[in-house]
């Protein structure tokens, strides 16, 4: 089983909202076969609760325009890592620090990244990326 062609759509979106605002280290994982509650974790780190809080606020903004609703939001009063929940999809925004201490990816890394355009990724991964083609 795999993601939906409309829960990859969602996360292109999400995606594209919190590059948007500057978000590093963007990634999403397919995480159908594991659970039966959503089929994408989308990822994406901040550098402070402000830049946490606007990437949500325009996750939240962008997903609605293209007809998804948050079912559940999670951690928005202190803004160190908020979960959204949109059914076929669940974005995690973190602090940076909060990103490595929790580790999601090492946590579901038995599940399949999903493809996104190049441009998603932040910082980050573009250096990394850069990095390695020298």
């Amino acid at each position: 089983m795999s993601a939906t062609k409309r829960a990859v759509e969602l996360a292109v979106i999400a995606a594209r909202a919190a590059a948007d605002l500057k978000a590093e280290e963007i990634i999403a994982l397919d995480v159908s076969a594991q659970l039966v509650l959503t089929d994408v974790f989308l990822i994406a780190s901040a550098t402070n609760e402000r830049q946490v809080s606007a990437i949500v606020d325009r996750i939240e903004e962008d997903l609605r325009k293209a007809g998804a609703k948050a079912l559940r939001r999670e951690g928005l009063r202190q803004a160190h890592w908020v979960l959204l929940d949109f059914g076929d999809i669940v974005v995690h925004v973190q602090r940076a620090e909060d990103r490595v201490y929790y580790a999601l990816e090492r946590l579901w890394k038995d599940c399949p990244v999903i493809s996104m355009p190049a441009d998603l990724h932040g910082p980050a991964s573009s250096d990394a990326a850069a990095a390695t083609a020298s």
